[in-house]
């Protein structure tokens, strides 16, 4: 393979280290590129140098895949180019556009992997905008990256396998954790035992989270309806419903979330051709058991392209390493093929988990229904939930680019990312639609904010 036509891997996370190794165990030197400063993705995020806190405190029960991950990347550093803190905003006709400590810069590839992870699935409840309430993904990388805790009595809620993670590391950690407010029900957890059960050891870190909390006493709240963050500067107390009864306990910060989403801004931009996934309620990019995109040469593996957990992430990003291999036309001996396979076995088992986990951690069917009409949706453009039902009665909107042309919800410095799913729930239930019939926001470029100095240092440079 010629420099021009190097590979690229988007993200170095469990995906994009797994993939970057496999291609350089077969003598191809890729680009990794990383919006963070050290490899690890989310889950591994490591510290800034000189941070003091072990592996073992930082990551528990997976501190040795952290470990192995971080070796396995510090192995191959010089034998790929590493390009950290780099941020991919665009990509058209094979080249990338990349933001990359204040400078602007472009990237041809000839193969590409993406393997950009997943952010917080975000359904907002009234106060969500005070100072004080993070997404559980941020709550977690202040304490990975900084050992900072958001506050002094902390609030987790919401739902999905993280709600309890974060919790227990909080107060793992030291720091004073109020309530756990679990919207899914217990009820639910039991129906989709025997699913979870086929990953016995997965099952039993979730299950020894719970105890722990419990026997911390830690008061842990299932089946609850979120009410209102509450304060006026900042927030003071968080509220919420069991069946009939409304309780309220103070506290001054709030974590929140529900479950996971895929970042799948990159693969749209790419062109990839998605579909609507009615497990995950999302629309993902479609790809096929090595990871091959519908775009040829793009590869999708990890987080990004549905979620499956980090181990999951290293096997897929491994898989898609090895198809690029193939299709480049570098030799693939019997080895490879039944690595391929085993590779293949191993996801497609952990997708039948997931049917266990996503039952057990259901998306809350009513949250649409339910959201008060004065409700921000949008925190960027300051669109409420009454703003959009108000313009699907007044001009039959149904589909989310219609809406958002409308309302500009979307439009601000998140591109969506934040308020899309919550907006697209509201349309749906709104119109009368099912989730999947009122489509996805299309991606946009820059994918994540710009600043104004790297525009204008380019314009400055042009001219």
């Amino acid at each position: 393979m010629t420099k021009a036509l190097q590979p690229v891997i988007v993200g170095a996370g469990p995906a994009g280290v797994r993939a970057a190794q496999t291609l350089v165990a077969h003598g191809v030197r890729p680009v990794v590129i990383d919006e963070a400063p050290r490899w690890g993705g989310q889950i591994y995020r490591q510290p800034p140098p000189g941070f003091t806190r072990s592996k073992r405190a930082l990551y528990g029960f997976e501190a040795g895949r952290a470990e192995a991950l971080h070796s396995a990347m510090a192995g191959i550093l010089n034998r790929v180019d590493y390009r950290p803190e780099t941020l991919v905003w665009s990509a058209e006709g094979g080249r990338l556009d990349l933001l990359c400590r204040g400078r602007m810069g472009t990237l041809p590839y000839g193969q590409l992997i993406v393997a950009t992870g997943a952010t917080d699935r975000v359904l907002p409840f009234p106060g969500w905008t005070l100072p004080g309430v993070y997404t559980l993904g941020a709550a977690q990388v202040a304490l990975k990256y900084q050992g900072c805790a958001i506050g002094s009595r902390v609030v987790i809620a919401g739902t999905g396998p993280l709600l309890y993670l974060v919790a227990y590391q909080y107060a793992k950690a030291g720091a004073k954790v109020v309530a756990v407010l679990d919207t899914a029900s217990f009820k639910d957890k039991a129906l989709a035992a025997p699913v979870m059960l086929r990953q016995p050891a997965v099952f039993a870190k979730g299950v020894y989270y719970l105890g722990w909390l419990r026997a911390h006493g830690v008061p842990v709240h299932q089946g609850v309806r979120l009410v209102r963050a509450t304060g006026k500067v900042q927030v003071t107390a968080m509220r919420w419903r069991a069946g009939a009864t409304e309780h309220e306990v103070a506290c001054d910060a709030v974590a929140f979330g529900y479950a996971l989403r895929s970042e799948t801004q990159l693969a749209d931009l790419l062109g990839c051709r998605f579909s609507y996934n009615t497990l995950q309620r999302a629309a993902l990019p479609e790809r096929d058991g090595a990871g091959r995109s519908s775009v040829p040469g793009v590869y999708l593996a990890g987080d990004g392209v549905g979620i499956m957990g980090a181990d999951a992430a290293e096997w897929a990003g491994e898989r898609s390493a090895l198809a690029l291999l193939a299709d480049a036309g570098k030799a693939v001996d019997a080895v490879d093929a039944a690595r391929a396979s085993e590779l293949e076995v191993k996801l497609a088992r952990t997708a039948a988990f997931r049917v266990g986990l996503e039952r057990a951690f259901p998306f809350p069917q009513d949250w649409a229904a339910s959201a008060p009409d004065e409700l921000v949706i949008c925190r960027c453009e300051e669109i409420t939930v009454g703003e959009l039902r108000q313009c699907v009665h007044d001009t039959g909107a149904r589909e989310m680019n219609r809406l958002k042309a409308l309302t500009r919800v979307g439009m601000g410095r998140c591109q969506g990312r934040t308020c899309g799913v919550a907006a697209a729930e509201i349309l749906a239930h709104a119109c009368a639609a099912a989730p999947d019939a009122v489509g996805r926001l299309r991606g946009q470029a820059p994918i994540k904010p710009l600043p104004f100095a790297a525009m204008a240092r380019v314009n400055g440079e042009a001219a």
